[in-house]
């Protein structure tokens, strides 16, 4: 096996683990619905994550500073466009559209992060790959629906699947401006500017929700989720993500969001107690077909300044 091989293997587990912890993360919030507000949850987390990051990036910080200050619009455009703009609408469209049209919506994630890379000239889009999604964006819809299609044409629209479509649009913006454009910092590092800058946003959107007499209280019973939120979805999923773009491309890791659906029913079944059905095994298959077809397409175009190391170059890592 060559060293690349290596690397996108690596790339794959990572990105395959973070779809994971966003999984769980989508899990826990069904479980603490009604305890913790949305944006509060979101804020605290953020918050609990940064202060987890900053005793391990702490040394790579202060010779990183001047590239931080030479890429300040790019880290904050990022950093408002992934932990900022993505979380806050995902939790929006929460309050006004069901679970179901959320994950749909967010089925499409994949299309639109292969499609923005293309239009960008960051990547081309081959055959192989192209068939791939197709395949498995069925295999989603199958697990959502249920296997049924009574349940699909139920399904109706509210001003929360906008907001899901800006959400999946943001998200796949900063997946292609990831990859077009490295930064050569740590991944502790680029992690924890991203966290710090986006901060202020989610403050903004968490005093609105104050504001609206929307509150919480911290109770000791909290503690277990928040402390998953802030490590799992919010540190490891970033970094494996991060990582997964930089060294196969954002049209590739995309694929792996399809993910989400089987590894959050997965994780249902003994958290929740759902059921495992018929249907839960035809999408796994179709995904899973797709997945591997798209994977195995050809890699996409370099983008301007990309190396052959991910952030941080092997004397960070």
């Amino acid at each position: 096996m060559t060293r690349n091989q290596r690397r996108e293997l690596l790339a794959c587990g990572a990105l395959t683990a973070a779809v994971l912890f966003w999984a769980g993360n989508a899990v826990l919030g069904r479980g603490v619905v009604g305890e913790i507000p949305p944006v509060a949850l979101s804020f605290w987390r953020w918050v609990a994550a940064l202060a987890l990051l900053l005793p391990l990036s702490w040394r790579h910080l202060r010779p990183s500073l001047p590239a931080i200050r030479q890429h300040l619009g790019l880290l904050t455009a990022l950093g408002v466009l992934s932990a900022g703009l993505f979380n806050t609408l995902l939790y929006g469209a929460a309050v006004t559209t069901s679970a179901i049209n959320i994950t749909l919506i967010n089925a499409s994630m994949p299309i639109v992060i292969a499609l923005t890379a293309w239009l960008t000239a960051t990547e081309t889009l081959s055959r192989r790959q192209a068939l791939g999604l197709g395949i498995a964006l069925p295999g989603v819809i199958v697990v959502v629906a249920q296997g049924s299609l009574e349940r699909l044409a139920a399904l109706s629209l509210a001003p929360g699947d906008l907001l899901m479509l800006l959400a999946i649009t943001s998200w796949a913006i900063y997946s292609v401006l990831l990859r077009r454009h490295p930064l050569g910092l740590h991944p502790l590092v680029l992690l924890t500017a991203l966290v710090t800058l986006a901060l202020p946003f989610i403050l903004a959107c968490y005093l609105v929700e104050l504001a609206l007499g929307i509150t919480y209280t911290p109770r000791a019973g909290h503690i277990p989720a928040l402390v998953y939120v802030a490590v799992f979805p919010s540190i490891l999923s970033y970094l494996g993500w991060n990582y997964g773009v930089q060294v196969i491309g954002p049209g590739r890791a995309g694929m792996f969001m399809y993910l989400m659906p089987l590894f959050a029913a997965a994780l249902a079944l003994p958290l929740l107690g759902e059921r495992l059905h018929g249907y839960h095994g035809v999408g796994a298959v179709l995904i899973l077909l797709g997945l591997y077809l798209a994977t195995l397409g050809a890699r996409g175009r370099r983008p301007k300044g990309a190396t052959d190391e991910p952030e941080g170059g092997p004397a960070q890592r």
